[in-house]
């Protein structure tokens, strides 16, 4: 009997191909499409895209049903507003910068979509996301995807060996170029040129500080100092800034100049040279390891501070669970509160936590 697989499907071209790919590997498939936040506001209405929008959910559910299989589309827009919104809002009234994605998958696309494979009678879940499955020592780890500019393990981090060990993911072997191609192949022409959305899903129009104000965050006027605190201008409230921030400063000191920490209590927003920026330690929490003390054993790492940045070689200094402390081999520009830390070794993923 064929193992039945629900597939989390946004409309776009990674989810549909992956259910491609599972149907022709035999799989008997059910689709779902989570409907997790309205973006029609006054101050977006002509730039609702991306996922969230219903042209979206309606072409994922058109997808599945040009395919032959079933397709739900679930309302989880309160789910979403507690668990993703919420913490979106505080991080940034606090003075870090949140990486949403993260949350949203660890309790959103998985917590959720695995409690609706158990009351579907579904043995596993999949997702078009960039990334592959791999066990090691008796452990389920997150590996790399094969194309390294797809790759979204540091999205991901936040899966269990639990999530893991249910958890399909078709495109892991693929380059995104064979992903177009496979669309063509199937007569998804359209879909294969369609241009993909790099915004936050509830911010589709890119605008963070606008979406804060549409969400009752208010902000006062405070001050931007140097690294000795000596007084250097007024900002315009200290959410509307992030680490390693240089252009939109509205002040003018005769050099570039980046923001290098965020003073929430103070509402102090303090400037400095590129070079500031330049750390050899991190500490993370809320931390999740794979295997403690194989790490332990062996504290080498590769650590990414960033989605977008380079995995760095670093030691394991400490591992005061859920704590993370780490010591790069060289200075790391820009650590930023509130991202991601994510651990590899090879290319498997072995923790990652909260930078602090």
């Amino acid at each position: 009997m064929a193992k039945r697989v629900l597939i989390g499907m946004s409309g776009g071209i990674d989810s549909t191909v992956s259910a491609m790919l599972l149907m022709e590997q035999g799989y008997d498939l059910v689709g779902c499409t989570f409907r997790t936040f309205d973006s029609i506001r006054e101050s977006c209405l002509a730039k609702e895209k991306g996922c969230c929008s219903i042209e979206s959910i309606m072409e994922a559910k058109h997808n599945a049903e040009r395919m032959g299989f079933a397709h739900h589309i679930v309302d989880y827009r309160d789910l979403f507003r507690e668990q993703v919104i919420r913490n979106f809002v505080s991080e940034y009234s606090h003075g870090r910068t949140p990486n949403p994605c993260v949350l949203c998958n660890a309790y959103i696309k998985w917590g959720s979509m695995l409690q609706m494979a158990d009351e579907l009678g579904c043995d596993y879940i999949a997702t078009g996301h960039y990334a592959r499955i791999a066990e090691r020592d008796g452990h389920t780890y997150l590996r790399c995807a094969a194309d390294t500019h797809k790759d979204q393990t540091y999205f991901l981090w936040r899966l269990s060996e639990q999530n893991l060990s249910r958890t399909l993911f078709p495109l892991g072997d693929l380059t995104k170029d064979r992903v177009r191609e496979i669309a063509r192949e199937h007569g998804y022409e359209t879909l294969a040129k369609k241009r993909e959305s790099q915004e936050i899903c509830f911010v589709p129009d890119n605008d963070y500080r606008r979406f804060l104000r549409d969400e009752g965050v208010q902000t006062t006027p405070g001050d931007y100092v140097d690294q000795s605190g000596k007084v250097l201008g007024r900002h315009e409230g200290f959410p509307n800034y992030t680490i390693g921030q240089r252009k939109g400063l509205g002040i003018a000191l005769g050099a570039p100049r980046f923001v290098t920490a965020i003073d929430a209590t103070h509402n102090r927003v303090m400037l400095g040279e590129r070079d500031d920026l330049l750390a050899t330690t991190a500490t993370a929490d809320h931390a999740l390891l794979i295997d403690p003390e194989a790490l332990r054993r062996n504290p080498h790492v590769l650590a990414r501070v960033r989605y977008r940045s380079q995995a760095v070689p670093a030691i394991v200094d400490s591992t005061d669970y859920p704590v993370l402390r780490l010591q790069f081999q060289a200075p790391v520009w820009g650590i930023t509160p509130g991202q991601s830390l994510v651990l590899y070794q090879d290319d498997l993923v072995v923790g990652g936590g909260l930078i602090c």
